[in-house]
């Protein structure tokens, strides 16, 4: 019953349009075409206009015939009960000449199913399998990443002029991100990739980076009022990693199983290291706003371990520094610590 219903829509469909406009047109390059297999919509097209073909011939004798019984002029009983018998008849002869055109609408299912799945049409069970092979291999590719995080600086000595003078902090990144699934199947990755990274540190109670009598870093009271103090540097950034997907296995179809690397809950771990790109120190207060991209002893490399949580394309991060933000003895320890948002471009 369900097929039948199946089929009566798709012929109701092409029968309207071959109705209205009399020619069916075919545009293949159509994007809206996409959704129905070209042979599919061939098979149907033709079954269709050899059901019209059949229904307007039957039509044609049932008419000629309901002539001849309205002109035997029969009472009103005797004419519809004959004419149902002409009807009856006619029914069973359209339905035996449509069934002996040996529509198969099992092949054509089939072939719209395929054709949804790869959005191709394939011949055979060889070629089916190949193109499912080729459609779910494993995920390999390069997609771009965007994150936001509130940092802090951290160590394990006494607190220096920094730590107790720092205000808000935070580390802004983006990038490409290189995706490597081991298998089809496999719920494991290699993940690495390039960022491009701007950790900013604010000064609090009015105090400012200024270069020290050595030429190194240190803070200084500001003589007015600071709007804005803050220190800026950019990296760039190289991560190296690994990523666990616990995202179930699907099944293709023919045996071929495949295992959605973007979708789903993963964790992921990955040590990092960047190389400085510059520094710009910008301070706005009474006398304007001024920048400087000076030497202020920031560390030129940067190295640490990040642990992710992800689902879909939506990431929670922890990420700790190995090395010091400051090199040399500046604000001796103090590493950063980033908790933050990322979003995946996939």
């Amino acid at each position: 019953m369900i097929k039948k219903l199946i089929v009566m829509g798709l012929l109701c469909s092409i029968s309207a349009s071959f109705h209205a406009q009399k020619a069916l047109n075919i545009n293949l390059s159509s994007k809206k075409d996409t959704e129905v297999s070209p042979i599919v919509k061939e098979k149907v097209e033709e079954y269709a206009t050899k059901i019209n073909t059949i229904i307007q011939e039957e039509k044609k004798l049932m008419e000629e015939e309901l002539v001849v019984l309205q002109a035997r002029n029969l009472d009103k009983t005797d004419f519809d009960r004959e004419k149902a018998q002409i009807a009856d008849r006619y029914s069973e002869k359209m339905d035996k000449r449509i069934e002996e055109l040996g529509f198969d609408l099992d092949d054509v299912i089939q072939k719209q199913v395929r054709y949804s799945l790869l959005n191709t049409d394939v011949t055979s069970k060889e070629e089916l399998k190949e193109k499912l092979l080729k459609k779910f291999r494993p995920s390999r590719s390069f997609t771009g990443y965007f994150s936001y995080g509130i940092m802090t600086l951290t160590n394990s000595s006494q607190d220096n002029e920094l730590d107790k003078n720092i205000g808000y902090a935070n580390n802004l990144e983006f990038g490409l991100k290189l995706n490597y699934q081991l298998s089809r199947t496999s719920p494991w990755a290699i993940t690495s990739g390039l960022g491009f990274s701007w950790r900013t540190v604010r000064a609090d109670n009015n105090m400012l980076f200024t270069r020290s009598a050595d030429q190194g870093v240190a803070l200084a009271q500001y003589s007015g009022n600071l709007d804005k103090s803050k220190l800026r540097t950019g990296y760039i950034m190289v991560p190296l990693g690994v990523q666990y997907n616990f995202s179930k296995l699907k099944n293709a179809g023919m045996d071929i199983q495949y295992r959605s690397y973007y979708t789903g809950f993963k964790i992921g771990a990955n040590v990092y290291g960047g190389v400085k790109m510059s520094t710009n120190n910008i301070v706005k207060g009474n006398d304007g706003e001024t920048r400087d991209r000076g030497n202020y002893q920031v560390n030129p490399f940067v190295y640490g371990a990040q642990i992710t949580f992800s689902y879909n394309s939506f990431s929670l991060f922890v990420k700790k520094d190995f090395s010091n933000f400051f090199k040399d003895s500046y604000f001796k320890n103090d590493k950063a610590l980033i908790f933050g948002l990322a979003i995946g471009l996939d």
